[in-house]
Order: structure tokens, then C-alpha cells, then sequence
């Protein structure tokens, strides 16, 4: 559980569920794949089995112990609406997630489709933030099932970004990050690529974060863009949701 995150755009992550299998051109390089195998190698009793999707069922209220508000990236070494994810555990995600209103949940799936079918049968509370992954023109589809879905704060993670997305479709869209490929054999992304993007962001009032430009080597690559780092949140952030009196 790493109760301070390294991601730039969120706090802690919560990981009920490890593992994926790769799905579009983004996966080919997969983090989360790297971290895992490696803490396999390590002996880590949660990656006995690498990167083979794993439902830690022992870890699903674990939000509910946390007291301090936060914001909670939800399997960050995985994907929610994976489709060998049991939807009964999906909702059991989500019950968690709606009891523990305190914290702001941030939930991001490459599996748009299978997130537009059970959309209808999960609680979304406002304190649940949806987002999906357009690594690439060919998959900006994605965005047209995220709109769909009831959740208060709809958010577009373009990352890696692997090319152009010259004309996003950023109707009820409230917040897009956008960051490059890192690590071994990083694809390169283009300073015209991201400038475009908070362009589009900038005329249709949304929310522009820029986490990185990635590569071998990130941090010294670093995050910034025309000479300063770009952060902004949607406006209905942690603390304008009414959070209840948590006894010491």
C-alpha cells in the first residue's frame, strides 16, 4: 500500500485488485508490469504470481481506516473493469469507496466499454472520480463511453501520449493530464503534441495537468512546459465535499 504516492497528481494509491493483461498500444511498456515482476523477484507476498490478475480481498475497506482525507489513485497496479473482474467485486469497490466519503476516489480504466455496461449498477457518489486512458487518436472513442457515466469529476488520462490528438471531444470533460512514456525503450512525445492539448483544454475550460515528459530518465527530463509546471484540478476538488467529523 503506498500511503504517499510518487504520482504527481494524486496522494495514495489503493490496489484491491494487481495485474492486467495489455490492451492497446499504451500497455506495450507497461509500469505497472516492470513494478510487479520485480517485486515478484523480491519475494512480495501480494506479486507471488507477477502480473496475473490477483483480487486482494483483504484490502478492500482498508480506505475506511484511513482517517485523514486524502486523494486515493484505485488500482494503480491494475485495471477496475478488467474482464476477468468479477462484477460483484466491482461493486464491492465501489460500496467502499461510497462509504469512505471522506477521501476523493480516483478510478482510471482502458476498458471504456466494459466501464459504459456496468455503469448503470454502481453508486456514484460525488466523491468518485472516473476517468479512461487516450494514449492515441485511434482510441479517443474511449472518451465518448466515459461521458456516459454518471460519475461528479470525468477525467481523460492521455499517457503515454504516443501521438497527435488534434481534435478532442472535450464536452463533459472536467480535467486532462497528459504526460510521456517513461523507462526502458520510452516512446518519444512531441512539445507540439502537448502544447495542442492545453490548447483544446484552455478554449473549452478544462483543467490542464502535466505530470511529465517522461523517458529513460524522467526526472531529469523533468515537467516543465514553456518554463513553469501546469497542476490545475477540477474545481470540485477534496475540500469542497462535505467531509464528516472523524473521531482521534
Amino acid at each position: 500500500m503506498a500511503l504517499n504516492s510518487h504520482i504527481e497528481w494524486t496522494e495514495t494509491t489503493w490496489n484491491p485488485i494487481t495485474g492486467c493483461t495489455k490492451l492497446s498500444a499504451g500497455c506495450r511498456h507497461c509500469y505497472a508490469e516492470r513494478i510487479a515482476k520485480r517485486l515478484q523477484k523480491a519475494g512480495h507476498a501480494r506479486y507471488e504470481r507477477g502480473f496475473e490478475l490477483t483480487l486482494h480481498e483483504d484490502l478492500l475497506d482498508a480506505p475506511l481506516r484511513w482517517r485523514r482525507p486524502r486523494m486515493v489513485f484505485v488500482n494503480s497496479m491494475g485495471d477496475l473493469f478488467h474482464e476477468d473482474v468479477p462484477v460483484e467485486y466491482v461493486r464491492r469497490v465501489f460500496t467502499t469507496m461510497e462509504g469512505a466519503r471522506w477521501h476523493v476516489f480516483q478510478v482510471l480504466t482502458k476498458r471504456a466499454d466494459r466501464l459504459a455496461e456496468l455503469a448503470p449498477t454502481l453508486p456514484w457518489p460525488e466523491n468518485v472520480w472516473m476517468g479512461t486512458t487516450v494514449e492515441r487518436d485511434d482510441y479517443s472513442w474511449r472518451i465518448g463511453r466515459l461521458r456516459d457515466v454518471p460519475a461528479r469529476v470525468r477525467f481523460l488520462s492521455l499517457e503515454p501520449l504516443l501521438g497527435p490528438l488534434p481534435a478532442l471531444d472535450l464536452r463533459g470533460i472536467h480535467w486532462v493530464i497528459v504526460g510521456g512514456e517513461s523507462g526502458p525503450n520510452a516512446r518519444p512525445i512531441r512539445a507540439e503534441w502537448v502544447k495542442d492539448i492545453k490548447g483544446q483544454c484552455e478554449a473549452a475550460g478544462v483543467a490542464f495537468f502535466f505530470k511529465q515528459w517522461g523517458g529513460l530518465h524522467k526526472k531529469a527530463n523533468g515537467r516543465q512546459l514553456d518554463g513553469r509546471t501546469w497542476d490545475a484540478m477540477p474545481d470540485v476538488g477534496a475540500r469542497q465535499l462535505e467531509l464528516p467529523r472523524l473521531t482521534p
